[in-house]
């Protein structure tokens, strides 16, 4: 029956059709009662059975995003008029979760009052100006009301079996099958829903509607272009067995929030990666599973948005028993990360957890089960799991090319090297070069190991050895650029290396401004930056602002912790420092440069005893030229001139610089320690001018040699 505009059902004229649905028309109208406009469905058929179904679901709900049932009349419905168009994608991100959220909630509602949906679907979802409005309950389910807050799946509304309802395409496998369904059935089809308004195309197609059933009951959808997160949401969503899914709609519901909800101001996602347990059999795999944490790691610091605690600091807490919440508050991050490793001849098998620092809860784990050659595949399906339960937004354009996996035995000898990393011993020197010669061997395409070697190199000259150094660490560097153009350690290096060796300052800072502009940076490129160029120039609050940003990545840094120490120090503020330098010997007690470094401290503010007994630390620790000048002129002021000429005579021939350069320092006479600093410059000791130079200006400035030294950095003017 077709109803002309002016027509009148009960009180109800008629303004004009809408459109027509599978059981009626669907007219715009006015209520002459209270003058305002409504939508009118009529029924096919006299009060269908349908029409009251749908009239006792509508009728139980009041939603701000569920269409609102007005009044009955014998074969008509009124209802809220929304002025509003179904729903169509593809949508903004965004835009898709605002909404997205909105019919959420308005299924939650519903299935709390015991009301199943069963057609859920586009176009049964109007977008207004205020959000969606969810309607159509023509085929809805209504089973008794809870009669407490329990989750709807305590009283699931079970429909009978027998009868395909719904629409194909949106139905779940059990409507598809006719069996009984429940809330879940809803969650299936908002999947779909999802992955529409995202893609603008349907999950599940076919030429017929028995095709696309089939497609839902046998097929997963296409692979979305979407986030990760968002794509686990729906891929749960889309499980075929009810169980599989979220189990009702407040947990798909939080689910989503946890997606795209706005984080408080000032909170950031972070992140403490723990070192693996090593659950193998042999002692000598922990290399391994310290260095997958490492690589997943890495993977995680190149996420825009996350900040990722270093492996240093995180690795502080490794075969401690201590709290996760505990370790969180130390490291200040809102998430652990904590697993094991068990490996068997080729086969490994890896288990990650994900702990949120506020509770100790886990907001994710899995195992995993592959073989060594699918290492690198592994550590990225980690990394991008835990980007997604992080909420973390990164590009989602593939890479210009694809990453290239190095040899598997290389990238060990790699991981093995990093246990030598930094340790400023010649021991560990020794046994962190042969690692790296080893990963080049087996594959001379891995560009890391050759910036390993150059900074292997380049901080060999640190002790003064051998002249031809700095330009090998060169031609290395230049080497991992070549195999990986915008590998920012190799940039850096170059950066390190223009500023040390026949000083090229515009160099340097254009080879650090490459990299330290992007979104991610690793702690020890911004450590680089700050020491060894910042400082080198006299730019101290740059340098102070980089290692305050490094240190908050890697907090448990002894070197991190020296290094702002020696800022500090040569901004003047003195008392910062020595807290900073015994915070280091903390964290580290046999770090020597710390040690050294409070020793001159204290020495230049007139404290003998504390600085003699840090300068025996040092030289106990390693005895090389720094220590032993130090001590010796330390002791030299002390009146014990037979022990401090024994020292010196057993500093090496063309190590005399550096060493003299301290001795005088503290015995007072700060013209002759500018003037061997400067030496020990020539000699090859350009650490010098970050341990001591800088660190120290503002005593050391004030001699007449200061302007010489300066010209023999090439810094007699400032950059």
């Amino acid at each position: 029956m077709h109803l002309s505009t002016g027509t009148r059902l009960g009180p109800y004229e008629i303004v004009g059709p809408v459109g027509t649905g599978g059981m009626g028309q669907i007219y715009k109208a006015r209520d002459t009662r209270l003058e305002r406009i409504v939508a009118v469905k009529v029924s096919h058929e006299q009060f269908s059975a349908r029409f009251e179904r749908e009239a006792h679901a509508v009728a139980q709900l009041n939603h701000p995003h569920i269409c609102q049932l007005y009044d009955v009349g014998p074969d008509y419905l009124v209802m809220e008029y929304i002025e509003g168009t179904p729903l169509t994608g593809p949508l903004p991100l965004d835009q898709a979760l605002r909404y997205s959220l909105q019919v959420c909630d308005a299924l939650n509602a519903a299935h709390g009052k015991g009301v199943i949906h069963r057609d859920l679907k586009p176009a049964n979802i109007l977008v207004t100006p205020a959000g969606v409005k969810l309607l159509d309950f023509g085929i809805a389910h209504v089973a008794p009301a809870p009669s407490s807050d329990d989750d709807v799946t305590q009283h699931l509304g079970l429909t009978q079996a027998g009868t395909i309802l719904g629409t194909a395409g949106y139905m779940s496998p059990e409507q598809t099958e006719a069996r009984r369904v429940d809330a879940r059935s809803d969650i299936f089809s908002f999947g779909v829903v999802l992955y529409e308004m995202l893609s603008g195309r349907r999950a599940f197609g076919g030429d017929s509607a028995v095709a696309v059933m089939a497609a839902v009951l046998h097929r997963e959808p296409e692979r979305l272009d979407a986030p990760e997160a968002i794509r686990r949401v729906i891929a749960r969503c889309l499980r075929k067995s009810p169980d599989d899914r979220f189990q009702s709609a407040a947990e798909l519901r939080a689910a989503l929030g946890v997606v795209c909800a706005p984080r408080p101001p000032g909170e950031q996602p972070s992140i403490a990666v723990l070192p693996f347990a090593n659950m193998s059999r042999d002692a000598d795999e922990e290399y391994f599973s310290d260095g997958l944490a490492e690589e997943i790691i890495n993977a995680l610091v190149k996420l825009p948005g996350l900040k990722v605690i270093a492996r240093t600091s995180a690795f502080a807490f490794k075969g401690q028993n201590t709290d996760i919440r505990k370790i969180a508050d130390v490291l200040g991050v809102t998430n652990v990360l904590e697993g094991s490793v068990r490996r068997a001849g080729n086969r490994i098998r890896v288990t990650a957890q994900l702990i949120a620092a506020t509770d100790g809860s886990h907001l994710w784990s899995e195992r995993y089960d592959r073989q060594m050659d699918d290492l690198f595949a592994m550590q990225d399906e980690i990394a991008a799991a835990i980007a997604s339960e992080l909420r973390v937004k990164f590009a989602v354009a593939a890479p210009a090319s694809p990453r290239r996996q190095p040899d598997l035995r290389a990238y060990e000898a790699y991981l093995r090297y990093r246990q030598y990393q930094w340790a400023f011993t010649p021991q560990a020197f020794r046994r962190s070069r042969e690692c790296l010669e080893q990963a080049i061997a087996l594959d001379p395409e891995f560009a890391l190991p050759y910036v390993g070697l150059a900074d292997h190199y380049f901080a060999s000259t640190t002790f003064g050895q051998a002249d031809d150094l700095v330009p090998r660490a060169r031609r290395l560097a230049e080497k991992a650029l070549e195999l990986e153009p915008d590998l920012a350690e190799a940039h850096a290096m170059l950066g390190v290396l223009a500023a040390f060796h026949r000083p090229n300052f515009q160099e340097a800072e254009s080879r650090f401004r490459r990299v330290v502009g992007r979104e991610s940076v690793p702690w020890h490129v911004r450590s680089w930056y700050s020491n060894f160029f910042l400082r080198s120039v006299g730019r101290d609050e740059e340098a102070k602002r980089e290692a305050e940003r490094a240190l908050e990545d890697n907090p448990l840094s002894q070197l991190l912790h020296w290094c702002l120490a020696n800022v500090l120090e040569g901004l003047g503020l003195h008392a910062d420092a020595q807290i900073m330098f015994e915070k280091t010997v903390d964290l580290d007690p046999q770090f020597w440069p710390a040690w050294w470094s409070l020793g001159l401290h204290h020495a230049a503010l007139g404290r003998s005893a504390e600085a003699k007994a840090s300068a025996e630390r040092a030289s106990a620790i390693y005895p090389n030229p720094y220590n032993t000048g130090l001590l010796a002129g330390l002791l030299q002021d002390a009146g014990d001139k037979v022990r401090s000429d024994a020292l010196i005579e057993q500093v090496p021939a063309g190590s005399e610089g550096v060493a003299l350069a301290c001795f005088h320092f503290v015995t007072g006479d700060v013209d002759q320690a500018v003037a061997f600093a400067g030496r020990a410059l020539d000699e090859g000791y350009p650490m010098t001018t970050n341990m001591f130079i800088r660190p120290f200006e503002p005593y050391l400035r004030k001699s007449p040699g200061w302007a010489v030294l300066m010209r023999k950095l090439s810094l007699s003017q400032e950059l």
